[in-house]
Order: structure tokens, then sequence, then C-alpha cells
């Protein structure tokens, strides 16, 4: 049980969505395991605006880096929430 804003909730509360781990692949897509225990595949080309031109350049785009939960790009300049992240991406569950 837990009280938020004064009313009281049974269970726990949820964490916020965090990023813990994030691996480049090709094509622009991103694997992206969550402070959830999830792995989710992330296309990074849905991104759009001139703050994401840089991530066409294939040096900056293979270079994230996660701060704080967020996966940034360029020492911070670039960066996707990963509540956005999460949302926008597909289950990758491994067979085997």
């Amino acid at each position: 049980m837990f009280i938020r804003n004064g009313i009281v909730y049974g269970g726990e509360p949820d964490q916020p969505i965090k990023a813990e781990q994030v691996k480049v692949l090709p094509d622009m897509m991103l694997l992206i395991r969550f402070n959830n225990g999830e792995v989710r595949l992330f296309d990074t080309t849905i991104l759009e605006g001139p703050v994401f031109e840089p991530l066409h350049d294939e040096q900056v785009f293979a270079s994230p880096v996660i701060d704080h939960g967020v996966i940034t790009w360029k020492n911070g300049e670039i960066d996707c929430s990963p509540e956005y992240m999460y949302k926008h991406s597909y289950d990758y569950s491994m067979v085997g």
C-alpha cells in the first residue's frame, strides 16, 4: 500500500521506466534493456526534427550513452525520454 497526492493505493508504486543497457544495431535500430527487465527493439528513424539529424551520422549514432536512465548522444546534446522509447518499441524475446 502507498499514498500519492493524498490517495491510498493498494500494491506498490510503479517505478519510472529507465534504460539500463543499449546496443546499437544496423539500420538505426537500438536494442534496449529497461529497468523492468524487458528488452525491446527501438527504431530511431521515427525520431523527427533537426535535433535528431546528427543521428544519421554513423559515428554519432554508434556512440550512445546512458545518463540517469536516458539514452543520449553527443555529450547529452541529443536525447530521447525512456518512456517514449519504451512506448514506441517492440518486445524482443529471444527464442532458443
